[in-house]
């Protein structure tokens, strides 16, 4: 992946589709938060403990189960007597937040469950977690309450599954909508900048003028 100056991170593909749940930290304090643990605990757990870092928080971009499936199992695993803080996404994926297990089974997955957040978040807030400060940007469309994590001093960008190389988030959901999603990355991500990385929950790592430039569903509107 790109090196960024002063951001640690790993990427940690989990459960059977591959979602791309982050790690970063604060290497002086060895502080982390992990962003859509959607699954496979047990290697989240071991890269916490091979790094000797302590878990401060869970961010979660949207309700879907692949990037929310470990979500309270490693927030009791890694708190131990006190559960590790579950922040996000938007109140709108509630429902979502509720059918995990349900859902789940559909798909034949075992050992996910249900979430409940510690709290939402909303458009514009800033998260202060591992050393770090996320802005909070609102961009649904592949689920209502689709949030991404903007750090804007290392110019990195958690996007969920809004934006990705060549391609943008699956809309084909009873609530799903492309032209808001298509009109949100416009708005919200789009500004942020050229230079910006992107961290897809799927797929590899691309820059957003890379996609201003060159991504079909961004082309015409």
């Amino acid at each position: 992946m790109p090196t960024i100056p002063g951001l640690e991170i790993d990427v940690i593909p989990v459960t059977a589709l591959s979602q791309n749940c982050s790690l970063y930290w604060d290497a002086a304090t060895r502080v982390a938060a992990v962003v859509d643990p959607g699954g496979d605990v047990d290697r989240i757990l071991a890269r916490l403990a091979d790094g000797a870092l302590r878990l401060e928080a869970i961010l979660l971009t949207h309700g879907h189960l692949d990037h929310v499936g470990g979500a309270a199992e490693l927030a009791r695993r890694a708190g131990g007597d006190t559960p590790v803080s579950i922040i996000g996404p938007h109140a709108a994926d509630a429902f979502l937040l509720e059918q995990v297990t349900e859902n789940a089974a559909r798909f034949g997955l075992s050992g996910m469950e249900n979430v409940r957040a510690d709290r939402f978040v909303t458009a514009g807030e800033r998260l202060h977690y591992a050393g770090r400060t996320l802005e909070v940007r609102h961009v649904p469309g592949h689920t209502p309450g689709h949030v991404v994590f903007f750090d804007a001093d290392r110019r990195f960008l958690f996007a969920g599954d809004t934006l990705f190389r060549g391609a943008v988030g699956r809309t084909d959901f009873a609530y799903g909508d492309e032209r808001q999603l298509l009109n949100a990355i416009r708005d919200e991500i789009l500004p942020l900048g050229d230079d910006v990385i992107v961290l897809p929950g799927h797929g590899g790592m691309t820059r957003i003028g890379d996609e201003r430039r060159h991504n079909p569903f961004l082309q015409t509107r």
